[in-house]
């Protein structure tokens, strides 16, 4: 059972805005909750491999190798230009009405889960975060540092479905502005792009 202390420390680190949650909102804004919440889940399950690559010192490698930290990173920072661009483009033809628009899950699952596993820092966190909570007398710290990082995991997809739901309300304030939603969708477009110069500026 995971410390009370984990559980307030992980949420603080999950409130703090990322590019997962921003997916999240973004999706729930332009498609509507059923999508958002896809989002939320896909995202929480783009945890798992960094989860899995610090539990078995893969994160290790990150933070001594400079090219494969460089590569990771730079993978990620373009697939948030990418989501940046996208979000430019549509705020040129997106309209929304009052029923939620069909879109693929398969598209947006795997959108949300590139999202969260293009971005090497979370693995070197967990890499540094989770040993931290593992007590001493513990005789299994692999399997004590997997359970923290499911009960991290579920933690995100409660906080992320909460995102969703907050988009929704977002959706009703820009339902019937058109300038609303342009300034709505080029306002997550640089929001990206933001995000992808923190990743680039990030050291290992």
């Amino acid at each position: 059972m995971p410390s009370f202390e984990f559980l307030i420390a992980s949420l603080v680190l999950i409130l703090m805005p990322g590019a997962s949650a921003l997916y999240t909102l973004s999706t729930g804004i332009k498609y509507g909750v059923r999508a958002s919440m896809v989002a939320a889940l896909s995202c929480t399950l783009g945890i798992m491999p960094h989860i899995l690559a610090s539990v078995l010192g893969l994160a290790a490698l990150l933070n001594s190798s400079a090219v494969a930290f460089e590569l990771v990173k730079w993978a990620g920072i373009a697939y948030l230009l990418y989501l940046a661009f996208s979000s430019w483009q549509s705020s040129r033809t997106l309209a929304i009405d009052s029923t939620e628009q069909q879109v693929s899950t398969v598209s947006i699952s795997s959108k949300a889960f590139l999202v969260t596993t293009l971005n090497p820092k979370i693995s070197i966190f967990f890499f540094a975060f989770l040993p931290q909570f593992v007590p001493p007398q513990t005789t299994s710290p692999v399997t004590h540092m997997l359970q923290l990082g499911f009960s991290y995991m579920l933690l995100t997809l409660l906080v992320f479905i909460g995102y969703g739901l907050l988009s929704h309300s977002f959706r009703l304030f820009i339902i019937n502005s058109p300038q609303r939603l342009k300034g709505m969708q080029r306002s997550l477009a640089g929001a990206f792009v933001l995000l992808s110069v923190k990743l680039a500026l990030a050291e290992r």
